[in-house]
């Protein structure tokens, strides 16, 4: 049976995949990403979930970054082992396989587009809200990975020039806003005392002030963001994914207000927002796209 091998690396699982066309996982397995020796886990990994399959035709990788798609390097913030490191190549040997790279963000993007939510727009952008926002656009069918590979790193758009500094360096910054420990951040400064998005989710859908407010303010953000995003290459459709997506209605409430207040033109206006239907899975779909279409 034809399939090809997915990859997702994240800061706190490695997970594969063997993936037919039609995007049926025919196995797969997860092992929680080590401190050190991240190449060796995933090795192992591979090699569990290859045993005895069929032979894929190629291999798709969404890793967290940043990364450089021209050399196929990593630097995943939440993995001090790597830095620079050359993931396309390291897949390459150890598979005998073509390799295909992305950043996760942007595998989640593609997997929603052919499986998920925003399955057959026109021009969706994908979003992972969650310790930090990243995203990922597919324009015409064709995901938009940039020069080097980072193309789509919407929670770096400036929705305020004169706001709050990034960690990034840059200032107004969608994840200074909106990212879970930013929601949290800004809700204790204003004399909130829980301790993380989860809970402030929980206490905004009591209706707790302080809470409700970090959502709406969060939600200003991402709508600006997106309104920007729509003006600039006609998004049609938004997926989000992520911890703090699962707010739910305490963050899609107001992230649609903000959206009708803040878009003008029309074709600005008809854009959609829809929470993920993959969720977890949507990179790993993503991946194995990537490898098809590669």
């Amino acid at each position: 049976m034809a399939c090809v091998l997915a990859i997702d690396i994240g800061g706190t699982k490695l997970a594969a995949a063997l993936v037919d066309r039609e995007g049926t996982v025919l196995r797969d397995g997860t092992v929680p990403t080590p401190r050190d020796g991240v190449m060796a886990a995933l090795a192992e990994l591979i090699a569990r979930v290859t045993a005895g399959g069929p032979r894929p035709m190629a291999a798709g990788i969404g890793s967290a970054g940043p990364m450089d798609g021209v050399a196929g390097t990593v630097s995943p913030v939440n993995m001090p082992s790597w830095r620079g490191f050359p993931l396309r190549e390291s897949v390459r040997e150890l598979t005998g396989l073509p390799v295909v790279l992305a950043g996760d963000a942007q595998c989640f993007a593609v997997g929603e587009h052919w499986l998920g939510a925003g399955r057959g727009s026109a021009s969706l952008l994908g979003m992972v809200v969650s310790t930090g926002i990243g995203g990922g656009l597919v324009i015409g069918g064709v995901p938009l990975l940039g020069p080097t590979g980072n193309a789509g790193h919407v929670g770096h758009m400036s929705v305020d020039p004169y706001g709050e500094a990034c960690e990034c360096g840059g200032r107004g910054c969608v994840e200074r806003y909106a990212s879970g420990p930013n929601l949290a951040r800004w809700a204790r400064e204003q004399g909130w005392r829980g301790p993380d998005a989860q809970a402030l989710a929980a206490d905004a859908e009591k209706g707790e002030a302080v809470a409700v407010a970090a959502f709406e303010r969060g939600a200003r953000a991402l709508g600006g963001m997106i309104v920007s995003m729509a003006a600039a290459v006609e998004v049609t459709t938004v997926v989000i994914g992520g911890g703090v997506a699962n707010a739910g209605k305490v963050l899609f409430d107001p992230l649609e207000r903000a959206i009708e207040e803040t878009a003008g033109l029309a074709f600005v206006k008809a854009v959609r927002v829809h929470p993920t239907t993959l969720g977890i899975r949507a990179a790993l779909a993503g991946a194995a796209k990537l490898a098809w279409d590669h």
